[in-house]
């Protein structure tokens, strides 16, 4: 299990706890369910870069704050300098919706956010009472098990079909949040600094949410990553943006694939990886997705609420 760090946005180290499982397996999935460029761009630190990263947000990822306090700061996966980071950011350019989103207790921001780090027992209370303290534990240790063993793989959605429409379904027009665009900028650019190549892959909808998509909101969605594959030649873009699937392989309301729909688009992206640019299948047949160190994997960070 990796725990990483980032000492300066241009220099990539880590402190891992290490098995013997993880040696074994080239790619790590490091999605977080409602994760943004944020939780991406913190997770990105390794002494040994991986040779592929391959991201996919949807169009929401830039747009609005969702679960970030909910998730990801109260499951500790952002570091108190990672929040201090985001602090300096969103005061810097003038947007604190993802800082201060669902800001409600009263407490200054800065006392919240230490509060948080030392896992202030109030925060948790909640979710306490409704596991039944340590009912939860048995259960909860198995999950673990078994995200560790799938390198992080997990389902959300498992029911055999969903035709609910996903809230692309009804973005008027694409206008991602500055702080969220900031952050997509600086992921980029620290893959770029370091040589990293990064594909971008969409997850599929739905058809019930395609049919609902306004295509001016495909469009400009289209041309914002148009703009970062000129800015970063590292960076590219590859398929349909907003491929669309029979409802039959999604499991809920959130588009989250199904256990058959997370089947076929692993299926698909096998054979991404196979039809790659000559180059890169070269790499790929030398071991290109193979470990680059004792400690090193190649990362898979879909990082989207339908991450399969």
């Amino acid at each position: 299990m990796r725990s990483w760090r980032r000492d300066h946005p241009g220099r990539l180290s880590c402190r891992c706890r290490h098995s013997a499982r993880a040696a074994a397996h080239p790619v790590t999935n490091l999605a977080i369910g409602g994760g943004k460029a944020i939780e991406a761009y913190a997770a990105l630190a390794c002494a040994s870069p991986p040779k592929l990263v391959i991201l996919s947000f949807d169009p929401s990822h830039f747009t609005r704050p969702d679960l970030f306090w909910e998730r990801s700061i109260r499951f500790g996966f952002l570091s108190a300098s990672d929040v201090e980071a985001l602090r300096t950011a969103s005061h810097g350019i003038g947007d604190t919706s993802v800082y201060e989103a669902r800001h409600a207790d009263g407490l200054p921001s800065i006392l919240r956010d230490k509060l948080y780090q030392l896992r202030f027992p109030p925060f948790y209370a909640a979710s306490l009472i409704h596991g039944g303290f340590v009912l939860r534990w048995p259960g909860n240790q198995v999950r673990l098990h078994e995200a560790l063993a799938s390198r992080g793989q997990y389902y959300f959605g498992t029911p055999p079909g969903s035709g609910v429409v996903a809230v692309e379904g009804s973005m008027e027009a694409f206008r991602p949040l500055p702080i969220l665009d900031l952050y997509f900028d600086r992921l980029l650019a620290l893959l770029e600094v370091h040589r990293i190549q990064t594909w971008f892959i969409a997850m599929p909808v739905n058809d019930a949410t395609w049919r609902l998509v306004r295509p001016v909101m495909r469009d400009q969605f289209a041309a914002y990553l148009a703009v970062y594959e000129r800015r970063y030649p590292l960076f590219h873009v590859t398929g349909d943006l907003m491929p669309h699937w029979p409802d039959r392989f999604f499991g809920d309301q959130f588009c989250h694939l199904n256990p058959e729909g997370a089947e076929r688009f692993s299926a698909s992206l096998a054979q991404r990886l196979q039809d790659a640019p000559p180059s890169t299948q070269n790499e790929a047949q030398n071991e290109w997705f193979s470990d680059t160190g004792r400690d090193a994997s190649a990362k898979l960070l879909p990082n989207s609420k339908r991450g399969s």
